[in-house]
């Protein structure tokens, strides 16, 4: 398991700030943050250095790109054994529909999100990469009618952002 880094309040809010809008530059960002230009990127420069910062990705979306159907697939596998494993994961992260895959506790090996364009397409995936494979004992399908992004990712005991949401739903006091 990683280590936590200390992060001090001034970290805090360069990562706040970065989460919400990751094209800032550092000049803006330093302003927002009230350091110089040059402590600011000396942080993040620590900050990617150390990990806490693994990159910076462009989202797309899905259902314009004519993948409008998402799902989450639960997936067995038999022998669930380490030779497998890491196989099965690069092969599913290989795939083009494939958004996500997690390792999982319990019932079921994985769990897999995909994008695709409709039923036919799911079908598709199913049988043909997943169901296909000889170690694959199980596929259970959920759709996905609706997803929500949470907010920035916080260390545990860091105070809510003004103007969000704490966990529970209820408006910070």
């Amino acid at each position: 398991m990683a280590e936590s880094v200390a992060l001090d309040p001034v970290d805090l809010h360069i990562l706040r700030v970065l989460q919400n809008d990751a094209r800032s530059t550092y000049r803006d960002l330093a302003a927002q943050v009230g350091v110089a230009p040059s402590t600011c990127l000396d942080r993040v420069a620590r900050l990617r250095r150390s990990g806490v910062i693994l990159g910076h990705r462009l989202r797309l979306d899905p259902a314009k790109l004519g993948r409008g159907l998402q799902a989450l697939l639960s997936v067995q596998v038999r022998p669930h054994r380490r030779e497998l494993v890491g196989p099965f994961v690069e092969r599913v992260r290989a795939l083009p529909e494939a958004r996500s895959v997690f390792h999982l506790t319990g019932p079921d090996d994985y769990l897999v999100h995909v994008a695709v364009a409709d039923a036919a397409d799911l079908q598709r995936l199913v049988l043909d990469e997943f169901t296909a494979r000889r170690e694959v004992a199980r596929v259970e399908t959920r759709l996905i009618f609706q997803q929500w992004e949470c907010g920035p990712l916080l260390p545990p005991g860091t105070p809510t952002p003004p103007g969000t949401t704490a966990p529970g739903g209820t408006a910070p006091a």
